[in-house]
């Protein structure tokens, strides 16, 4: 399965080349989407989350158009990763489409008129890199010749709430891996994938999803299964872990997910892999946090001659009680950069993790 094309937007940028290069060089800014978004004028679809999703279709305008061009309308599927869809306007509305997960899926799809399959994905955090496991099965079973997947969650004050009442939500900006963290900062942000079965990209080298079935909302301390699926992507991929240039970490922040990951990541990669958090840069974007991360992980393969890594922004305390991972730095760069991972770690335990190389 390949990436043929990708766009995004986030607090970072209105554009792919924008947000990587600002991750690239550590630059902080507010947890909102300041771009002008694009108006939809059908009251169902009316959502903040379809607007920035609509932003990034407008990214790929192009290429859509080619794309059903090559394929017809009845020969590719829409598989789209959202938690809130629109909670916050059901409020004044009160119109029940407002809060179906489905949605965004379903706007998409009538938008550009596709005839075939459409689904959403909502298994928390990880939803981002799971709608890519939907997609490979549709592509692998012939239910569609291409898809559009992706993600896109707009800022909401029920999940602010809802964090809020765990107490997981910092008052600061977020500090992975510091013995001073003391939670994460909710942010926004889309992005969308045009998947292929063959052509140009970025590969989808393998996918690894495991589950903790260890509790609603606090992952397994030692990272077992988190690790086990980081291992199953390399074994489906046939790779080992020292032919990972770079490791992309869900890193919200918290003290129990920071103290899970850095477990599992230890146990599959040692300190003998760069890794990073870029939650600190781009805030954690809920439904599309997986999403943001993996376009950033494909900006370090196809935006990237000088071959950056994208930093752990944090304050230099390790937790010295954690194991010890290499946190990337700033500007730092490698000789190779060419298969990349990137992690996602949900409530309820639901782990994924996606390989991606040129």
């Amino acid at each position: 399965m390949i990436i043929t094309d990708f766009s995004a937007i986030c607090n970072l940028g209105e554009s792919r080349e924008e947000i990587f290069t600002n991750a690239r060089d550590g630059i902080l800014y507010d947890f909102k989407i300041d771009t002008e978004l694009p108006e939809i004028t059908d009251e169902n679809y009316n959502l903040r989350c379809n607007r920035i999703l609509l932003h990034c279709v407008n990214q790929l305008r192009d290429k859509i158009n080619l794309l059903i061009q090559k394929y017809g309308h009845s020969r590719i599927g829409i598989v789209i990763a959202d938690a809130n869809t629109g909670i916050d306007e059901f409020e004044d509305s009160d119109n029940p489409e407002h809060v179906k997960i489905g949605n965004p899926a379903e706007f998409l799809k009538n938008l550009l008129g596709l005839k075939n399959f459409s689904c959403a994905v909502s298994t928390a955090c990880s939803s981002g890199i799971k709608v890519f496991s939907t997609a490979e099965r549709l592509l692998k079973n012939n239910v569609c010749d291409a898809v559009i997947a992706g993600g896109c969650d707009g800022l909401s004050k029920l999940p602010i709430a809802g964090f809020s009442s765990l107490e997981v939500v910092s008052q600061t900006r977020s500090n992975p891996f510091s013995k001073n963290r003391s939670g994460m900062n909710i942010s926004e942000a889309g992005a969308l994938f045009i998947l292929e079965k063959d052509g140009e990209g970025i590969k989808v080298l393998a996918l690894g999803e495991t589950s903790d079935a260890y509790h609603a909302s606090t992952p397994e301390p030692e990272g077992t299964e988190a690790a086990r699926a980081m291992e199953s992507a390399l074994e489906s991929a046939g790779l080992l872990p020292e032919d990972i240039d770079y490791v992309n970490l869900h890193g919200t922040g918290t003290k129990a997910n920071d103290l899970m990951e850095a477990n599992a990541v230890y146990k599959v990669f040692s300190n003998k892999v760069p890794v990073s958090a870029t939650k600190p840069l781009t805030g954690h974007c809920l439904g599309a946090a997986a999403s943001i991360e993996t376009a950033l992980c494909c900006s370090l393969l196809s935006d990237n001659p000088e071959k950056f890594l994208l930093p752990h922004i944090y304050d230099g305390q390790y937790d010295e009680t954690l194991p010890k991972i290499r946190l990337a730095r700033k500007g730092e760069c490698v000789k190779r950069l060419e298969k990349v991972m990137c992690n996602a770690f949900g409530f309820g335990g639901t782990n994924a993790v996606i390989i991606l190389g040129k």
